[in-house]
């Protein structure tokens, strides 16, 4: 027999605004500036820039939602005096710009100039090639990746030739045709792997003995050299430290990325734009927000008058109802960015300012050592904020200082105790090690367990693997790498 029950379960489900909201909280100035771009292209019904607001009657937007999430209306749901009426000026048309938008320079430098494989490409139409060599050597080019390199094998090339090019050649063939895109600027490029790229460099380079000597031990002994055994390069090769010294240096002036180095190669130029800017004005600490993150946004007054004359017909076609349908969903999803705009702001401001609050004597110092111990759970707990919001702030916000501009997820930090209970960040802790390494002899670095008991003589008592997981996140290598002659 079929039995019948109720059951009750309790489900939190997220909104579609509000996980866009969450994206646009999440988002860093420059991305948020092309989302804003985005939005105002592909919905007419918002506009940005100063209007004026004695001209404009729309108020109030109410939202017909069914329980999907999706619009459910018809025209003659629509209350058209409720986008007509004039009572007062709409709460979202007030700016949270806290300064001037003209503080700032709006506009994103784009580098310019040809991409790094059509810079290649370039160089290699100076060459006297039959149709099937260029062929060839474009398809080798664009098998280069941004650092420089070509990471695949040429038996596969070989095969991708064949499959999509239709030219058959012989392994032979595509070597020496390799050959001639290695020797294309900058040098280096085209290399199969770190050993070649060096060599490539190296053999552009006048005849001097180091160079010479720098040649002989990448091509002969590759596996000492990375690790460092110089002892053994000194038998191997019969030269004094001197001279093994100066023939390392010409590797180490070599550029292991040659593609990294082309300018062109970079999409759009690398530049930090902060959300936020602290200054110390008379002693205490003032948050602004960068004006980008608060634009200028208004309803369009064409689709106000729009449905004031839908109001004032008489016989409405069913074409007009279509359209006073659309303009409501417009008018809806214009009003909600509008709203999700100033709540992205009222966040970033909250978050930030209790952040600020947090680490204040490090804003008014600069002093690191002043960083306190802080944790996403410690923002989350004083502003009543779920830890997730907090991350999304942090790990792609930037904020100015009297001290340059940082991200902001740097000032968190875990907390450990030193040997006289008190809590100290893992910050103070890292510039310390990163100190010790600094000044220590190259020629004999220290070990994870010696730099953990010179810590404990420092009053930081951590161990050994504590050491080494501080000093990876440093990107510092182990001691046998850090050696020097």
């Amino acid at each position: 027999m079929l039995k019948q029950s109720l059951q009750y379960k309790l489900l939190q489900k997220l909104s579609p605004q509000q996980i866009q909201l969450m994206k646009l909280i999440q988002l860093p100035t420059q991305a948020f500036e092309q989302r804003l771009k985005q939005e105002l292209e592909e919905n007419p019904a918002l506009e940005s820039g100063k209007e004026n607001v004695d001209d404009y009657d729309n108020s109030q937007i109410d939202n017909d939602y069914d329980e999907t999430g999706n619009e459910s209306i018809s025209a003659e749901d629509i209350n058209i005096d409720e986008y007509l009426s004039d009572d007062e000026i709409p709460n979202y048309k007030t700016q949270t710009n806290n300064y001037s938008s003209d503080d700032e320079d709006k506009h994103i430098p784009y580098a310019s100039g040809t991409s790094f494989t059509q810079h290649l490409k370039n160089q290699i139409h100076t060459y006297r090639l039959n149709d099937d060599e260029e062929i060839i050597t474009d398809f080798l080019i664009g098998s280069i990746d941004e650092s420089g390199y070509i990471r695949r094998d040429l038996e596969d090339i070989l095969d991708d030739l064949a499959f999509t090019q239709g030219i058959f050649t012989t392994q032979e063939e595509l070597e020496r045709l390799l050959k001639i895109v290695q020797d294309l600027d900058p040098a280096g490029v085209g290399a199969r792997d770190l050993k070649e790229c060096l060599l490539i460099q190296l053999k552009r380079k006048e005849e001097h003995p180091s160079r010479n000597l720098a040649i002989n031990i990448l091509e002969n002994s590759f596996d000492h050299f990375v690790k460092k055994h110089y002892s053994k390069l000194t038998q191997k090769f019969h030269v004094s430290e001197n001279e093994l010294k100066e023939a390392i240096k010409q590797i180490e002036k070599l550029n292991p990325k040659p593609g990294g180095s082309y300018v062109g190669n970079n999409k759009l130029a690398e530049q930090i734009v902060p959300d936020f800017t602290i200054r110390i004005v008379e002693g205490e600490l003032e948050l602004t927000l960068n004006s980008r993150n608060a634009p200028e946004l208004h309803i369009s007054k064409e689709y106000n008058d729009l449905l004031q004359g839908y109001k004032d017909t008489k016989d409405k076609s069913k074409s007009q109802k279509d359209a006073v349908v659309f303009i409501k969903q417009k008018l809806d999803a214009a009003k909600w960015f509008i709203d999700a705009i100033k709540q992205r702001q009222q966040t970033l401001l909250l978050n930030m300012n209790a952040i600020m609050h947090h680490q204040k004597e490090y804003f008014l110092t600069g002093d690191e050592r002043k960083l306190k111990p802080m944790i996403l759970k410690d923002i989350a707990d004083a502003i009543d904020m779920d830890v997730s919001t907090v991350s999304r702030v942090a790990n792609s916000k930037y904020v100015t200082t009297p001290y340059g501009t940082k991200l902001i997820k740097e000032f968190f930090s875990e907390s450990m105790k030193n040997d006289q209970g008190e809590d100290v960040s893992t910050i103070e802790i890292k510039n310390i090690l990163a100190s010790v390494i600094k000044k220590e002899d190259k020629k004999k670095p220290l070990t994870d367990d010696k730099l953990s008991n010179l810590l404990k003589e420092k009053g930081y008592p951590i161990a050994r693997r504590t050491v080494a997981k501080y000093r990876e996140q440093l990107d510092i290598p182990v001691a046998r790498l850090r050696k020097e002659i």
